[in-house]
């Protein structure tokens, strides 16, 4: 493939680096990484504030779009006054003919509703599984009207749509340089992830409790008051708040725990903490339940127990020293590495070029 100009646009929920766009941001940077390491040029357009090294960054100003998962599936399309989405989407019609393919990174209905008026194809990454009627519609009538489209992480993410359509598997992937295997673990357990009611944290601190570990949770506060609520609920709990950590110093923390809870109440579109935790070493312990249970090889790389099934982690807890860190580490290696990532993108984008520019790029 010839090298091409991509236009990213980013999450309209927060800015790139402040953790409010969960596994969005984390997803952005690698696949940037990804597809400049194999020659094409990223631009990124984000939400003031954002931080994105070595790449160019477009920040544009506005208010933040309410996150999808805090609404209900007939809530109707709304933008706040001076929306940060619509200024991004703004920018990116004036400047569309500069770029080969503009790539979507936000679940909200008006990237998609604009698909038809550019002029440059855009291409979705749907990076969560159904949440509304109006945006299961909207990806829909795009899949229909613009073949090869839109990308999902995962297969369990793409069927929570009632309506079926045509997706690639983009699946997800890492830096593994930026990522340091640790064969000697300290005597805790890892939680990662926005802290909000659909992650399912409170299971995590029943299951460290049962088993008497101490349970380290790594993450931005996204609900306040769940948070306060899971406090007041656990006062004994031996848990403690890590906070919103930058990859480097996340790796090192995470890397040093027995294993990974994880307690999603939702169908995670993949699990972008769990292919970080295996790639330190780190087992991982996840509901059966959505992207995880793609990544998870029960018995092999971890264990999936029952949905919603506190006893079922305490049942998994006991059996962590089953596991080997050395074949955590090195599935991670095969199958998710930015190489692999960048290779599955450019076969998807691939897909999505004009005719003419997909002969050139065969050539």
């Amino acid at each position: 493939m010839r090298s091409l100009k991509l236009l990213f646009v980013s999450t309209p929920v927060g800015a790139l680096g402040s953790g409010l766009g969960g596994g969005v941001e984390l997803t952005l940077r690698n696949l940037a990484i990804a597809l400049q390491q194999r020659g094409h040029s990223i631009t990124v357009v984000a939400p003031e504030g954002s931080q994105l090294d070595n790449f160019s960054l477009v920040e544009i100003v506005g208010s933040l779009q309410t996150t999808a998962q805090s609404q209900g599936r007939d809530a109707p399309i709304t933008l706040p006054s001076n929306s940060v989405l619509s200024n991004l989407w703004s920018y990116v019609r004036q400047v569309q003919n500069c770029y080969d393919i503009i790539v979507n990174f936000a679940y909200d209905w008006l990237p998609f509703y604009l698909t038809p008026f550019f002029e440059t194809p855009i291409a979705h990454l749907v990076s969560m599984g159904s949440l509304s009627e109006a945006m299961d519609q909207a990806i829909v009538d795009v899949a229909d009207s613009f073949p090869n489209t839109i990308a999902v992480h995962s297969h369990a993410q793409a069927q929570t749509f009632s309506m079926g359509f045509t997706y690639f598997n983009l699946q997800n992937g890492i830096d593994l340089s930026q990522y340091e295997f640790c064969p000697n673990p300290d005597e805790f357990l890892a939680w990662v992830g926005r802290i909000a009611p659909e992650k399912g944290l409170e299971d995590a601190v029943q299951a460290a409790a049962k088993t008497g570990l101490p349970l380290k949770i790594f993450g931005v506060i996204q609900d306040p008051a769940y948070w306060a609520q899971i406090q007041a609920d656990y006062p004994q709990a031996a848990m403690e708040w890590m906070g919103f950590l930058p990859t480097q110093a996340l790796q090192q923390a995470l890397g040093r725990a027995q294993a990974l809870l994880m307690t999603p109440k939702w169908v995670e579109a993949f699990g972008n903490v769990a292919i970080e935790a295996l790639a330190c070493g780190v087992p991982v312990i996840a509901y059966r339940r959505g992207g995880p249970a793609e990544i998870i090889q029960s018995g092999y790389t971890g264990w999936l127990v029952e949905p919603d099934s506190v006893e079922g982690l305490v049942q998994a807890i006991a059996k962590i020293p089953q596991i080997s860190r050395t074949i955590c580490h090195r599935e991670a290696e095969m199958t998710y590495s930015l190489a692999a990532l960048g290779e599955r993108a450019e076969t998807w984008l691939a897909r999505i070029l004009p005719h003419e520019l997909a002969e050139e790029s065969a050539e």
